[in-house]
């Protein structure tokens, strides 16, 4: 526009005018482009898991031997200081020289046990290749190796799997395990199994209240509170 012409105009006023303009945002387009993005890149899940199997399979680079049950077992000692403390104190701290050249004995544990340790130490994972009672009995013995080295994961994996295989035939020892290694939520799980009464009877008659006397007594009188708490929780239902 002239200057001739925007003097003649109304829109000027005291050597002033006003510009207006409307700007719009076309935001749910953008969004709709961008989400649209999202899925042209497809992230497979992580395999860490895998190839830390496959060197724990392979020894490649192991730079660590035990023996345990009788077996010898090869393995990467900054692997297993990153996944336990105890492991960590053993292989990189002051007790690292008895230990770099000799072989490392562990005692009081069986060579499948140890085996599944380190397939949990490097796949973060139990083995999958066994029986429902396979997996009871490994399960068992690994609470009680998670507690020597301090792998609390591990320690709560067996404890939720333990919870599955809790029977009339299984539930005194592992009662006495949860008892002994302080696993609150497997030993709940335990009182909660043992609150009826035909299961008391049956446990009874599997001698299983004479096993929690020999290893734990001090359990007993937990199961007599959680009895009693129930009963009287029947009773003020019921009155």
């Amino acid at each position: 526009m002239r200057w001739a012409d925007l003097e003649k105009s109304e829109h000027l006023k005291v050597d002033r005018f006003t510009i207006r303009c409307d700007i719009t945002i076309a935001n749910k387009l953008y969004k709709e482009r961008r989400r649209a993005a999202y899925g042209l890149v497809k992230v497979p899940p992580s395999d860490l898991h895998q190839h830390l199997g496959e060197l724990l399979a392979s020894k490649q680079g192991a730079d660590v031997t035990f023996h345990v049950g009788g077996e010898t077992f090869r393995a990467h000692r900054y692997i297993l200081a990153s996944r336990s403390p105890v492991f960590q104190a053993e292989l990189l701290g002051p007790m690292r020289e008895s230990h770099a050249a000799a072989v490392v004995e562990i005692q009081d544990m069986e060579a499948q046990v140890f085996q599944a340790l380190l397939e949990f130490v490097y796949t973060d994972a139990l083995p999958q290749d066994m029986t429902r009672e396979e997996d009871a009995v490994i399960c068992q013995h690994l609470l009680v190796v998670a507690d020597r080295y301090s792998m609390d994961r591990l320690k709560l994996v067996c404890e939720d799997r333990l919870c599955r295989h809790i029977n009339v035939a299984s539930v005194a020892i592992i009662l006495a395990l949860a008892e002994q290694h302080r696993c609150h939520g497997l030993k709940e799980a335990c009182l909660q199994f043992l609150v009826s009464p035909a299961v008391l009877n049956a446990v009874a008659a599997a001698e299983g209240f004479d096993h929690l006397a020999n290893t734990c007594p001090s359990v007993l009188k937990d199961l007599i509170f959680k009895l009693t708490d129930c009963r009287l929780d029947i009773w003020g239902k019921t009155g």
